[in-house]
């Protein structure tokens, strides 16, 4: 094989898995791993990809913070599909734990025909969809996060460092087999990652189309989590993959 035709593969089988490892490359190829070093480094130049410990990764961008309402109606049926068999989850007397999202406010909708449930969330749309329920609703405080509706900062995080819930429904930004789950910024995995302390459980919520996506910092691995609730449109391919550290419910 060529040096730019071993190029070229490499370059494909980064697109299929999104990650190469230089050792494993190295053997399949039956070249040195100064080798693919090399090569690694030059496609890195060309801007085809990212170096990272031991390997490389593709190229495709991070995904970004979406506001509410660009958001709000991507997915709905999904979401609605997803929400429904959350709340079989749910028990009475519970104190449930709703992140902010898009896929939690669908849940919060079918949760406001119960009574006997606390509902503890950083999502002010989620708060308002309940003020005409008769569940216990009470809001973490915090820094609003304008165009989004979630809040965060350091009252946020003294809330839920004082607190204990029953379940824990985790909204997603990015899915990855590898990464596991990521966010756009630290303080956001910092949230979420204190949401999960205050759980005895945490059902990851998200749509399909979060999944194989990337983004800046990472919340939590795919095995820290007790199960994904998702929509029947992931690809056979990814629920096999995720299915090695996480339940697909």
């Amino acid at each position: 094989m060529q040096p730019s035709e071993r190029r070229s593969w490499v370059l494909q089988k980064i697109q299929v898995e999104g990650k190469v490892e230089i050792d494993q490359l190295s053997a399949e190829l039956d070249v040195s791993p100064m080798t693919i070093r090399r090569d690694l480094d030059l496609l890195e130049e060309e801007g085809k990809v990212i170096r990272v410990h031991g390997g490389a990764v593709g190229t495709k961008p991070l995904i970004t913070e979406t506001p509410f309402f660009a958001k709000e109606s991507r997915n709905t049926d999904q979401k609605r599909f997803i929400a429904k068999k959350a709340l079989s989850y749910v028990k009475d007397g519970q104190t449930i734990l709703l992140d902010s999202g898009t896929t939690t406010l669908e849940l919060a909708r079918l949760l406001k025909s119960h009574s006997n449930l606390t509902i503890i969330t950083n999502d002010i749309k989620i708060a308002a969809e309940l003020v005409d329920s008769k569940l216990k609703v009470i809001i973490t405080g915090g820094e609003l996060q304008n165009d989004v509706g979630a809040l965060f900062g350091p009252q946020t995080h003294h809330f839920l460092k004082n607190i204990h819930v029953d379940i824990f429904f985790l909204g997603a930004h990015a899915i990855h087999h590898e990464t596991g789950i990521t966010s756009p910024t630290f303080e956001k995995s910092l949230v979420k990652q204190l949401m999960m302390d205050a759980a005895e459980r945490t059902l990851l919520l998200a749509d399909s189309s979060k999944i194989g996506e990337r983004a800046f910092s990472k919340v939590c691995d795919l095995s820290d989590l007790s199960g994904f609730i998702t929509d029947e449109d992931i690809p056979a391919e990814d629920r096999m993959k995720l299915a090695e550290s996480i339940e697909i419910l």
